[in-house]
């Protein structure tokens, strides 16, 4: 089983040889974590009645920072999850199952990784933050004892807007899904919705152009960073955000081009196979493999 636990949805997938089901919630509110774990184990309970024992192994994907011990330390889309360790947490809904976690984008990052069969792939995901991964040589980067890859809090705009967790400029602020909308919303005049967007977007608005380009120049300065620092070859893009606004990751690519540097090459640029569920997608890998040799399936 694969278990996304995002700021504002859960998304779970379930592998049984060739079948498969998946069920997505939405969290009630930003209320206390008692009640979400509860409305979990509801949806548990749906699933699968009183016999989630029948469950071998699960793989959680975590958007939070946690210590080694568990213990939430940040997570701005639900502060009230602050101190809680969510090892204990969740681990008690599968008495007797292993339930492994990680970074919901170093997850994402090696399921499309395996999708593709490509051993250097850079991958950010766009919704209500930018998460994101780096797989190098086939392995998740810095690795399942080192943390995590924080892509969306890359620095691309000293000046930009202030992120969630408190710091001007970095690539969540300026380039997530509610950020988009916020100029957007200040080009306008007015509050603006995703599918009024989505919909100015597609019919080329002024307002709605310069809102998604900025935010496509901010990735696009990320992927090209990282691929100075690194080399990787293959950036990815995804996230419910940017995979449900056509034409996103081709704006990407068009930006990634006019960053070029001479002798250079520039990395490609692919949509998620798995759209805006690639963290459930590789939590689900996580369950079936140890987080200790967490590779790619091309290593």
């Amino acid at each position: 089983m694969g278990i996304d636990v995002g700021g504002t949805k859960v998304a779970i997938r379930v592998e049984d040889g060739a079948t498969s089901r998946e069920t997505t919630f939405l969290w009630v509110d930003a209320g206390d974590p008692a009640r979400d774990v509860a409305a979990l184990s509801d949806r548990l309970t749906t699933m699968f009645g009183e016999s989630r024992g029948s469950v071998r192994a699960v793989g959680v994907a975590m958007p939070a920072t946690l210590n080694r011990d568990g213990r939430v330390i940040a997570w701005p889309g639900r502060p009230s999850w602050v101190g809680i360790e969510v090892h204990a947490a969740l681990d008690a809904l599968f008495p007797g199952t292993v339930v492994r976690y990680a970074d919901d984008g170093d997850l994402a990052a090696v399921a499309e990784a395996d999708a593709i069969g490509a051993r250097d792939v850079v991958y950010l995901g766009v919704g209500t933050g930018v998460g994101g991964g780096v797989v190098l040589d086939g392995r998740s980067l810095p690795g399942p004892d080192a943390g995590s890859c924080e892509v969306g809090h890359l620095i691309v705009d000293r000046s930009g807007a202030v992120c969630d967790c408190g710091r001007r400029g970095c690539l969540q602020g300026q380039a997530s899904g509610p950020a988009t909308l916020r100029r957007a919303a200040e080009s306008r005049g007015e509050e603006v919705t995703f599918f009024a967007l989505r919909d100015a977007w597609l019919a080329r608005a002024p307002w709605a152009v310069s809102a998604v380009r900025d935010s496509c120049a901010s990735i696009a300065a990320a992927v090209i960073g990282l691929a100075e620092l690194v080399g990787v070859p293959h950036a990815v893009i995804g996230g419910g955000f940017a995979s449900s606004l056509p034409g996103f990751t081709d704006e990407v690519a068009t930006q990634i081009a006019d960053l070029r540097r001479a002798g250079v090459p520039t990395p490609r640029v692919t949509e998620a196979v798995f759209g805006g569920l690639s963290s459930l997608r590789g939590a689900v890998l996580l369950a079936r493999r140890s987080p200790t040799a967490f590779r790619a399936a091309t290593a």
